[in-house]
């Protein structure tokens, strides 16, 4: 999967639902992920780590996976498993005065 990773950019994708016993929300956030062009040698110092293990895109991007990353566009916690950013907005909007500004 690494491999198929090496010197390409992917959508991480991930859903959000949020319900209450008056409301419910489902939403999805994706975050475009570039990896850098991978050698033989960080594949198999990568794969040494076990990092990858269990990992839904073989990586961790908040562990020595970020070496793997050459730039992403989004939502950094997107990636991580959380859609952060789309939380708060999502709570901003319903709860302005708790989590939001105004």
């Amino acid at each position: 999967m690494l491999e198929e990773l090496s010197g390409k950019t992917h959508v991480v994708m991930s859903g959000l639902c949020l319900i209450t016993p008056g409301w419910e929300v489902v939403e999805h956030e994706g975050t475009r992920v570039t990896f850098r062009e991978l050698t033989p040698r960080d594949l198999a110092a990568y794969l040494e780590t076990c990092e990858w293990d269990g990992r839904a895109g073989a990586y961790a991007i908040q562990g020595r996976g970020a070496a793997l990353v050459k730039c992403i566009d989004g939502d950094y916690l997107n990636v991580v498993g959380l859609p952060g950013a789309l939380l708060v907005r999502l709570l901003a909007d319903r709860f302005a005065g708790t989590y939001g500004f105004g």
